[in-house]
């Protein structure tokens, strides 16, 4: 079952929705500090609504406590970029994937870009639109992943 995995987010209600996205599938979330809010925030937990009981969560204090962790479990890593190399639907999506998203701001760091073994984009029609919401941008990778591999 892939896992996803968000890199510093910084705006709680996206975090949040991502949560349920996880909890209904039941794929585990990553969350990997800084993050730009605290666990306990209201609007975090508003959008999760009251599905937390049914999220896996794992908290990362930092990049390089989550690579350390990370470094230790099977998979690849699957960082999803804008500036990517290939489009999500013609990647080849394996069970054990890591699918990682950056902070609303900034995309994946270089220090987790290093680490991937792909990375993928969501292709966009208007070239005028940087970029997608980052639980919008997550749902779409993670129910890619899990068309191709039949979940």
């Amino acid at each position: 079952m892939p896992q996803l995995v968000l890199v510093n987010p910084q705006i709680p209600p996206n975090t949040g929705n991502i949560a349920r996205t996880c909890a209904a599938t039941r794929t585990q979330l990553h969350l990997v500090g800084p993050l730009g809010f605290e666990i306990t925030d209201r609007y975090l937990k508003r959008a999760g609504l009251d599905y937390w009981p049914y999220v896996s969560l794992k908290i990362h204090p930092s990049i390089d406590a989550f690579i350390e962790f990370r470094l230790q479990q099977p998979g690849r890593w699957v960082g999803f970029s804008v500036r990517g190399s290939c489009s999500h639907f013609k990647f080849q999506f394996q069970a054990d994937d890591w699918l990682l998203f950056g902070s609303e701001t900034n995309g994946l760091p270089d220090q987790i870009l290093e680490h991937c073994a792909a990375t993928v984009y969501i292709p966009m029609s208007e070239p005028g639109v940087r970029s997608l919401n980052l639980s919008v941008s997550a749902a779409i990778g993670l129910f890619e992943a899990r068309r191709q591999l039949d979940l």
